[in-house]
């Protein structure tokens, strides 16, 4: 009964069940994407896992997948990510530093918004300015562009921007692919009436509901094959009823239990981006009894991995070993495998007087597997002695909260590049630092490896502070699963990619059949 709660409420916010017939119909091997010419028309049905109010059109607020999805239909970055986290143009045909990387120039393609106006360097300068607002403190890329000097970037003819920093970075490209960095236009003020230069026009949204958007056919990459995407929001068991039974074609982040129960569908397969994401547990550095490395390290050692890639994700993932990026640049090579030691963590938790505490594990239904992979932590953390409360949050507010409930904490991100990473995370004044981990000397360093421009040296610094992060740090980095997405056998063009990178969510380079 509750299935078919959850599956009727999803029903009346998709619009109907039209899809399953075409899919009765139409019943190819299981798996397969037969190949054949793209087509134009259709609209296509995505479904995400939402966020509820907290959901926006602003694209330099965007937190939640579902919002991200939205924003790249209406907009467009200077610069994305490819398939191994190197940037790669888009709004910018190309760029270059000057000698000491303190000024970059960037070169824009010919792009149009939707209102018929021409993408100028004046607006790439207005949507730094808007993004650096002090006054929107929820504007994420914030604090990672802070380094831009906005008062010395300038225009330089109707092509080019000279974008100024306050100090030298080499790496200001990979910095513009963050979330929440789209270019906006110049006299963007209302978020309700989004104009972008994106594939798609901007039809309605309703926050935690839905998203309606139209072809635009003078986008800079060519149109769209789709007439209309509308982007859904909706919990894991609603995905994946509705996409089995035809309602969408396409249905983000699903987990490895509903993968093997399609393996063998005529209507439904998974599109699998290997080891593209991160699990993890952080653990508050500013706080007993985590104030104290002993106590930290005690945790890492009680965990046991494997078990919970076997429970938590189906094996469809590569173990963790406390760092994030694994197989990515920068990312240490050589570096032993972490193991579980029951009698080691003993010891470092009565070193640490952390035995004897009752410690909160605050976690929340925002990601599939957070709360089971929580409690199976307790438990092995348990056979130690040590006692865990797992606490469940609201999944709406729980980045926000989880900053500062509990003394741990359920941890997951997207594929993003090593320094971006760090950058977000891992500085004294990172917005997301869920670890509360802060000390000058780690940011001194990483500002030192940001401005080098010899790409051997930067990336012994970045190994250096990868491994004080693993040893020192409050990350608990367990497993990095495949990326699971599932769409109807009627979909077609859509490429494995990791999230976030360009050709993630690529709804104009779909076509139905």
């Amino acid at each position: 009964m509750a299935r078919d709660r959850t599956r009727r409420g999803f029903l009346g916010l998709a619009g109907g069940s039209a899809g399953a017939a075409l899919l009765a119909a139409c019943a190819p091997g299981p798996g397969a994407e037969r190949s054949g010419p793209p087509k134009r028309g259709g609209t296509l049905r995505a479904v995400f896992p939402g966020a509820g109010a907290k959901e926006t059109m602003d694209p330099h607020a965007q937190r939640q997948f579902v919002d991200i999805a939205r924003h790249k239909a209406v907009f467009d970055k200077l610069v994305e990510l490819d398939a191994d986290l190197r940037p790669v143009p888009r709004l910018a045909e190309r760029w270059e530093p000057n000698a000491d990387a303190t000024v970059w120039r960037f070169h824009l393609r010919p792009a149009t918004f939707h209102d018929g106006s021409q993408l100028e360097p004046a607006d790439v300068l207005f949507s730094l300015g808007r993004i650096l607002d002090p006054k929107a403190a929820d504007h994420l890329a914030q604090s990672m562009l802070s380094i831009v000097d906005l008062k010395r970037s300038r225009a330089i003819g109707r092509r080019t921007v000279e974008i100024a920093l306050k100090r030298p970075h080499a790496e200001l490209p990979t910095l513009l692919t963050h979330t929440g960095t789209p270019i906006v236009h110049r006299d963007y003020r209302d978020p309700a009436r989004p104009v972008g230069t994106g594939p798609f026009r901007f039809g309605s949204f309703t926050a935690g509901r839905s998203f309606v958007a139209h072809r635009f056919d003078d986008h800079w990459g060519g149109a769209p094959y789709l007439d209309e995407l509308r982007v859904l929001s909706a919990e894991t068991e609603a995905r994946a009823a509705a996409i089995q039974a035809g309602e969408v074609e396409y249905a983000h982040e699903m987990t490895a239990t509903f993968a093997r129960i399609v393996e063998a569908s005529a209507r439904v397969r998974i599109v699998a981006t290997p080891g593209s994401s991160a699990e993890g547990i952080v653990l508050k550095t500013d706080r007993p009894p985590f104030d104290d490395p002993d106590a930290a390290m005690a945790l890492k050692l009680l965990a046991d991995r494997e078990r919970l890639l076997e429970v938590v994700l189906g094996d469809r993932a590569l173990i963790g070993n406390d760092l994030y990026g694994k197989g990515f640049q920068y990312y240490p090579e050589g570096i032993e495998q972490r193991q579980r030691d029951v009698p080691e963590a003993r010891a470092l938790l009565r070193r640490s007087g952390a035995l004897n505490r009752k410690l909160t594990f605050y976690t929340s239904t925002a990601a599939d597997g957070f709360v089971d992979a929580a409690h199976l932590f307790a438990e092995q953390a348990g056979e130690a002695g040590l006692r865990i409360d797992v606490v469940t949050g609201p999944p709406e507010s729980y980045y926000t909260d989880m900053l500062d409930i509990g003394e741990i904490g359920s941890h997951r991100t997207g594929a993003t590049p090593i320094p971006t990473y760090l950058t977000q995370r891992m500085l004294s004044d990172s917005p997301q630092n869920a670890t509360a981990w802060r000390r000058k000397d780690f940011d001194q360093d990483f500002a030192q490896a940001q401005a080098t421009a010899d790409e051997e040296l930067r990336a012994r610094r970045y190994d250096k502070l990868q491994r004080t992060v693993r040893d020192q740090g409050g990350l608990l980095m367990w497993g990095h699963p495949d990326w699971l997405n599932a769409v109807s056998t009627r979909l077609r063009g859509v490429r494995p990619a990791p999230p976030n990178t360009v050709d993630w969510a690529r709804f104009d380079r779909v076509w139905l059949v």
